[in-house]
C-alpha cells in the first residue's frame, strides 16, 4: 500500500508540475510583442470585447491566452474605456489588470490663438474630437450662461497641466475649464480688475495683446500700463499683434510668420484692427499666460503711451511719453528692419 500510495502521490505531483507550469505559460509568462519598455493602448467609448482584442492584437503574441484570463476574470463582460499602460514582458493575468487601470493624461495647452487651433490640440491629448469640442465650447445656451461670446469663449483657458482621463467627454472637459476659470477669478483678481474698470474677460484679452508684445516678465506691466493709459486717455490702442491676427484671419492662414507690419496692413477692415477701431478687440487674440494676465492687472506706474522695439537692446523696448520721441525710437527701429532686409 505504501509502494502504491507513493507512486500516486509521485504522479500527482506531476500532474500538478505540468498543470502549474501551463498555468505559468498561460497566465503569467511574457506575451507581449513590443519593444519599447511601456506603451499605451486607447480603448474608445462604446468599445466591446471584440474590439478590444483587435487593439491590443497588434501587441501580443497570442490571444488565447489571454481570452482565458479575460474569461475567467470576467473582462469580456466589463470592458472599460481609456488609456491603459502595457510594459514590456507582461503576462496575460498583468494584461487584464492593466486593461481596468484607466490612466489619466496629464493635458497641456498654452500659446494657441484660436479656439480651432485650441481643439486640435486638446484633440489630440483626450477622446473627443475638433469637431464635437468646438462644438460644445460654442454652443449657445453655455455662452449665454456664462456671458461668453463665440469670440471670446477662449478666455475660458487657463494655461496650465491638468490631469484628465482620455475617455472625458467634450462637455465634461469644458465644464472642468469652466471650473478652473472661476477658480482662478479670485476675489483678489476680480477686485483688481474692478479697480481698473474691466471685466476679467477684457483682462484676458488685454493681457493677450501683452503677451504677444513681450516675452520679457519685466516688461510685461510696463506694456500693459501703456495701453491702460491708452484706453484711459480714450485712444486706438495701435497695438501691432491685432493687426497680425486680422492679417492672419483675413488669410485663414495662422501659420504664417509676420515680423514686420505693413502702412496698408494698418487699414485692414477687421474688428480685430486697433488702429481703426476704438477698444479692445472683441476677445483674446492669443491665449495669454497667468504672467501676462497678472501684468495686467498689477500695471507698472508710468505715463508712457508709445513704445516700440529697441535696437540696441534686442528683446526689450523702448518707451515714450511723447510723440515726438516715439518718432524717434520707432525710426531708429524701422532703419535696422530696412537694414536687415526684413520685408514682411
Amino acid at each position: 500500500m505504501n509502494k502504491k500510495l507513493k507512486t500516486i502521490l509521485g504522479i500527482g505531483a506531476v500532474l500538478f508540475l505540468v498543470v502549474a507550469s501551463v498555468v505559468y505559460v498561460k497566465f503569467f509568462s511574457s506575451n507581449t510583442k513590443f519593444s519599447k519598455e511601456e506603451l499605451f493602448v486607447e480603448i474608445p467609448t462604446g468599445s466591446n470585447y471584440e474590439d478590444v482584442k483587435k487593439i491590443i492584437s497588434p501587441y501580443v503574441n497570442g490571444l488565447s491566452g489571454f481570452e482565458l484570463m479575460a474569461n475567467l476574470r470576467s473582462y469580456d463582460d466589463n470592458v472599460k474605456p481609456g488609456r491603459f499602460l502595457l510594459t514590456k514582458g507582461m503576462g496575460n493575468f498583468a494584461i487584464v489588470a492593466s486593461l481596468r487601470r484607466n490612466v489619466p493624461v496629464k493635458l497641456a495647452f498654452n500659446n494657441q490663438e484660436r479656439l480651432e487651433n485650441l481643439c486640435v490640440r486638446i484633440s489630440s491629448q483626450i477622446e473627443p474630437d475638433t469637431t464635437k469640442l468646438l462644438a460644445t465650447f460654442r454652443d449657445p445656451k453655455f455662452l449665454e450662461e456664462n456671458q461668453f461670446t463665440k469670440d471670446n469663449v477662449i478666455a475660458m483657458f487657463i494655461p496650465n497641466s491638468y490631469e484628465f482621463y482620455w475617455n472625458t467627454s467634450a462637455e465634461k472637459f469644458r465644464d472642468k475649464m469652466l471650473k478652473e476659470y472661476k477658480k482662478f477669478w479670485t476675489l483678489e483678481r476680480l477686485t483688481k480688475a474692478k479697480r481698473l474698470g474691466l471685466t476679467p474677460v477684457q483682462v484676458i484679452t488685454l493681457a493677450s495683446i501683452v503677451h504677444k508684445e513681450t516675452v520679457k516678465k519685466s516688461e510685461r506691466p510696463v506694456v500693459a500700463k501703456v495701453y491702460l493709459n491708452r484706453l484711459e486717455q480714450g485712444m486706438l490702442l495701435q497695438a501691432d499683434p491685432t493687426v497680425i491676427y486680422a492679417v492672419k484671419s483675413r488669410d485663414n492662414d495662422f501659420d504664417q510668420v509676420i515680423k514686420r507690419v505693413l502702412y496698408a496692413d494698418l487699414t485692414i477692415s477687421s474688428p480685430y484692427n486697433t488702429y481703426v477701431n476704438l477698444g479692445l478687440p472683441p476677445g483674446p487674440i492669443a491665449m495669454p499666460d497667468i504672467d501676462a494676465i497678472d501684468a495686467v492687472l498689477s500695471p507698472d506706474d508710468n505715463d508712457y503711451i508709445y513704445f516700440c522695439a529697441s535696437v540696441e537692446k534686442f528683446g526689450y523696448h523702448e518707451f515714450a511719453s511723447t510723440y515726438a520721441q516715439h518718432q524717434v525710437n520707432a525710426k531708429k527701429y524701422a532703419d535696422w528692419l530696412n537694414s536687415t532686409g526684413t520685408n514682411r
